[in-house]
């Protein structure tokens, strides 16, 4: 029986709509258009009529703005309307809704 284990989120989500467009990086062609459930700067929940594995890489754009990035998807879970993905920003690039604040050097506690 695999160990489950509570992890402390090291940032809160912060409920916000944003219309973004999800892809599989093998096959970009296939483009999901979707909004965000929440937001954080390292992150984002997203409704997704497809099936997501866990470690898939997921290309995200966001369609306001110049907001652009390599994903993790961390989880995917049952929805009423097909699954919802937790994403984990890898290589984000632009300007995203959600900043994370300088000059801490600590990572944000949740």
């Amino acid at each position: 029986m695999p160990q489950v284990f509570d992890v402390e989120r090291l940032e809160k989500r912060i409920p916000m709509t944003v219309a973004v467009h999800i892809s599989d990086r093998q096959s970009a062609s296939c483009v999901e258009t979707t909004f965000t459930e929440d937001v954080s700067s390292r992150g984002a929940r997203v409704p997704s009529a497809r099936r997501w594995r866990l470690n898939d890489i997921v290309n995200f754009e966001s369609l306001p703005g110049d907001f652009r990035a390599k994903a993790r998807v961390a989880y995917c879970r049952p929805h009423p309307d097909g699954y919802v993905i937790g994403l984990e920003f890898l290589e984000p690039n632009g300007r995203w809704v959600v900043s994370t604040p300088f000059g801490s050097g600590k990572p944000l506690q949740g």
